[in-house]
């Protein structure tokens, strides 16, 4: 039986992962702490608050002594840190956030599990620190470029990816320096349910149905590799189960896409929807597809971003190979699912949109 700590537990990756881990692992303790920030959200996890293995904590990951605290009166073994300001956007105009939740938040929970679990050297709990990471601290890919590897060299191009490369430092040597038994995932771009209404795909969808436009950065053929979330979650699984202390693991979907394929998609599939379900029509009036059009027409080409990284692929044969790791989603399957929750729960992402 585990006993978690799972950072950013409200948040669009962290959440799913604790309800797949108590569906899978009925059996043990979940502790949540989030701040409850604007990407944080507390409807996520309502389902699970009669769950008498699942606690929830508002908090800031930057508050070391509350973190003692919970890994000492909970008993804490396992740390899984998702908690991150994560938007590229948000971190160009604003740079400070990530520099303070990503770096010192990360080296706040560090400090934090060193004191708790590592207080006598002689005599170490069990434990194990998981910190999931991005595979934007890479830099980007040139298009006929082999995908990133766990020894690909850091070249993180956005405030945010620089942060997130401070904070997998962090991580490394507090392992190699004080022996705190550690692992890393760096996953590519998540996508499924619950993902917050500013992120690409759930913006799409969500503006097909209010009829508003769906901007596409630059010629939209940026590539990214799109991983759906609960094959996120398995893999984090797998490295807490059977990887090894001080490794890092990349999980990838396997799955390139340009996005202005990914939109697309997401049009014809709305259309069907649409097409194949006369309710829609009346719930969504103001969507093209309500009329007979088609969601494309709502395609809008925009300005780049700054600093905006071409490509992004990570190779998947490291977590493969030694922990019998595969994703279960085509894009193609994961979207599908994706959309369908999105239209049936109107009553979870309709506040969020502004």
């Amino acid at each position: 039986m585990k006993k978690l700590l799972v950072t950013g537990g409200a948040g669009f990756i962290g959440a799913n992962f604790v309800h797949y881990w108590l569906k899978t692992h009925p059996a043990d303790r979940v502790v949540v702490l989030d701040a409850l920030t604007y990407a944080g959200n507390i409807e996520t996890l309502r389902p699970l608050m009669d769950n008498p293995n699942f606690r929830f904590v508002k908090g800031n990951i930057c508050n070391s002594e509350l973190v003692e605290m919970l890994l000492r009166d909970e008993q804490i073994d396992t740390l899984v840190h998702f908690a991150a300001e994560s938007h590229v956007d948000r971190s160009i105009t604003g740079p400070d956030a990530f520099i303070e939740t990503n770096i010192i938040g990360t080296h706040s929970l560090l400090k934090a599990a060193r004191a708790v679990w590592l207080a006598d050297p002689a005599n170490p709990l069990p434990h194990r620190f998981h910190h999931v990471s991005t595979d934007e601290v890479y830099g980007t890919l040139e298009l006929t470029d082999p995908a990133f590897t766990e020894s690909t060299a850091y070249a993180p191009n956005s405030p945010y990816s620089a942060s997130k490369a401070a904070s997998d430092h962090l991580v490394r040597a507090y392992h190699h320096t004080y022996g705190l038994q550690v692992t890393t995932s760096n996953c590519s771009n998540n996508y499924g349910y619950f993902h917050f209404p500013e992120k690409l795909i759930p913006l799409c969808l969500t503006n097909i149905l209010d009829n508003k436009a769906l901007p596409i950065y630059g010629d939209g053929k940026q590539i990214r590799d799109w991983l759906f979330v609960e094959d996120h979650c398995s893999g984090i699984e797998l490295v807490l189960n059977k990887g090894v202390i001080g490794e890092t693991y990349n999980i990838g979907g396997v799955n390139e896409w340009q996005n202005i394929d990914i939109v697309h998609l997401i049009c014809e599939l709305v259309d069907g929807e649409f097409a194949a379900d006369n309710s829609l029509a009346s719930r969504y009036p103001l969507s093209p597809c309500a009329k007979g059009e088609s969601a494309k027409s709502l395609i809008t080409y925009v300005t780049d971003r700054a600093g905006h990284d071409r490509r992004y692929a990570v190779g998947t044969e490291k977590i493969q190979s030694e922990l019998g790791y595969q994703p279960q989603e085509t894009f193609q399957t994961g979207i599908a699912k994706t959309i369908k929750w999105y239209l049936a729960n109107e009553s979870w992402w309709r506040p969020l949109k502004k």
